[in-house]
């Protein structure tokens, strides 16, 4: 069978081989002796986060502290509740790069209508 790579290096396998292996969504990728190998991989959700993880470089520690932050930031509604006449300031978010806004511009077209036609829509006389 005959695959096209395409100039954004994506590649689409035959319906006929991806119905033969299932329902797949990873592949380990290898390259020998002039051929690509291609070997399903099913992989669960714990271990896709467990690979993030491990590509983040993200330690116990790490993780700890933001489970504790995420701890004291639900911990603080419960207090304002109690408290009822202040209002707590919630602890302070992890540093995280701020989202671009998109400006977005649109514009009204306003067309003129030609003089017979509008003085045949005040007759009713209108020209399909």
């Amino acid at each position: 069978m005959l695959a096209k790579l395409t100039s954004k290096n994506q590649l689409t396998l035959p319906k006929s081989v991806t119905e033969a292996i299932g329902p797949v969504q990873y592949f380990e990728v290898q390259a020998r002796a002039g051929q690509i190998i291609l070997t399903p991989v099913r992989i669960q959700r714990g271990d896709a986060l467990r690979a993030k993880l491990a590509e983040l470089d993200l330690g116990e520690a790490a993780i700890e502290k933001a489970l504790d932050w995420a701890a004291k930031a639900l911990a603080v509604p419960a207090k304002k509740k109690a408290s009822g006449s202040r209002k707590a300031k919630p602890a302070a978010a992890p540093e995280v790069a701020p989202a671009r806004k998109v400006a977005r511009k649109t514009a009204t077209v306003k067309t003129a209508t030609a003089p017979k036609t509008a003085a045949r829509k005040r007759s009713g006389v209108v020209a399909k």
